[in-house]
């Protein structure tokens, strides 16, 4: 296979990807340390507040994200990427005008809409620079715009509620990423696809129209161990999400801790959380090849999945700070580590043609059921139940949440079991540069 680009501008792109993805979770998590100010001012409940931090924004994220990933499939993924960054940096800027439920909710929608243009063209040039031997390492690597992201957020958003306000929060942190979606746009080069792969595709075969977006649900829906990853994933990700938006409100209000200290805090948390993000995609690169079995990126996953759960009871539950704090530090670590092996099966499993559609269907369902319910679900639950606990309700809200991650590991251990052999079906396709028919 001929070298297109040099392995020194290949770790440049992946590294404004990853600037990019910062960005992205940057402007899509600070909404969760100025949820208590946010509530205060506006009079929001708590239920309001879960469809700010999640189905608002995920119903439009998840849905627009298919259609714009199969743009991405036909058409320049960077200005796609590019674009898309405009929107979301614009709308989270416009976030600071709200002067109420609807309003805000409208602005957080565009952040969706845009937010949607971030991931699926990303991984599928990731794809293109990196072979599937080292695409999981790569992709956490990527993934590493989440604690990154989050930390910054956390921590500009804990400084900034209380020194600049909410309002003018939003604009600090909206306004430079469309700076850097400029940046993407001048410097970033659009890889051929297919270009990592050990087969490469003919000229005629690579000008050929990408398969339309039922042929890549069909197909993809086909392999058995992509919908064990999916629903695995999804799981995950509605705990996840769930404590995402609210361990900021749950700390101020069972904890009485301040804002600013909340925000420092969560940045800290986040930030320990890159250790698993990165370490998921790694072991799972290392420990497949060294056992030449890639069913390892499943156990990964499944394994931290089911080690984090007792470390989510004790750090919602226990009474003091000292043991708190050191448990959302190990599920900080525990639960990004499916994120690099999730998304690089899912590559893995699609031909060349179908992988930004791909990545959008996997995030579908992980945003639909992640982060479109759960922050949602634990609103709701929190509202519930606040008659009977007062204050302490949100912390039995997230204890319910929690259990939904042991769902995910069977899904994890079970998906395993039908790995390889959907792995093989694909690369014999791309091996033979066939596009499935529709079903």
């Amino acid at each position: 296979m001929a070298e297109v680009y040099s392995p020194r501008y290949r770790k440049y792109a992946l590294g404004v990807l990853l600037l990019g993805y910062v960005v992205n979770f940057v402007d899509r998590s600070i909404l969760a340390i100025l949820l208590e100010p946010i509530k205060l001012e506006l009079e929001l409940s708590d239920t309001q507040l879960g469809l700010l931090g999640g189905l608002a924004f995920a119903l439009f994220y998840a849905t627009l994200g298919i259609p714009i990933a199969a743009l991405a499939d036909r058409w320049s993924r960077v200005k796609v990427l590019s674009i898309s960054m405009i929107i979301w940096s614009a709308m989270t800027a416009v976030c600071g005008m709200a002067s109420g439920f609807w309003t805000l909710l409208i602005a957080r929608i565009g952040v969706g809409v845009g937010e949607a243009g971030a991931s699926p063209p990303s991984h599928s040039l990731i794809s293109d620079y990196f072979p599937i031997e080292t695409r999981a390492t790569a992709l956490s690597i990527y993934a590493l715009g989440i604690p990154i992201g989050s930390m910054v957020g956390n921590f500009v958003g804990g400084w900034g509620a209380e020194e600049l306000g909410w309002r003018m929060t939003f604009y600090l942190v909206g306004v430079p990423g469309i700076l850097i979606a400029f940046l993407l746009l001048a410097t970033l080069k659009e890889p051929p696809r297919g270009m990592s792969e050990k087969v490469q595709p003919t000229a005629e075969e690579a000008a050929s129209s990408a398969p339309s977006m039922t042929e890549v649900r069909k197909f993809l829906w086909a392999k058995r161990s992509f919908r064990h990853i999916s629903f695995a994933a999804g799981l995950h990700a509605f705990v996840g999400y769930g404590a995402g938006i609210w361990n900021a409100p749950f700390l101020i209000r069972s904890h009485e801790m301040p804002i600013t200290e909340v925000g420092s805090w969560l940045a800290l948390i986040a930030g320990i959380g890159a250790i698993g993000t990165f370490g998921g995609g790694y072991l799972g690169d290392q420990l497949s090849k060294r056992y030449d079995d890639r069913r390892w990126y499943m156990w990964v996953s499944g394994i931290a999945t089911l080690v984090m759960v007792p470390f989510q009871f004790v750090a919602y539950l226990y009474g003091g700070l000292y043991a708190v704090i050191p448990c959302l530090f190990m599920v900080s670590i525990l639960g990004g580590m499916y994120l690099g092996p999730s998304f690089a099966m899912t590559q893995g499993l699609v031909s060349l043609r179908m992988r930004a559609v791909a990545s959008a269907l996997l995030l579908f369902m992980l945003n639909i059921i992640g982060m479109g319910l759960g922050p949602y679900v634990v609103g709701v639950f929190s509202d519930a139940l606040e008659p009977t606990y007062g204050v302490s309700s949100l912390r039995y809200a997230l204890c319910l949440a929690v259990l939904a991650n042991i769902w995910a590991a069977v899904h994890y251990f079970w998906g395993a079991t039908m790995l390889r052999k959907d792995l093989e079906e694909t690369e014999a396709l791309n091996a033979g540069g066939e596009v499935p028919a529709p079903a």
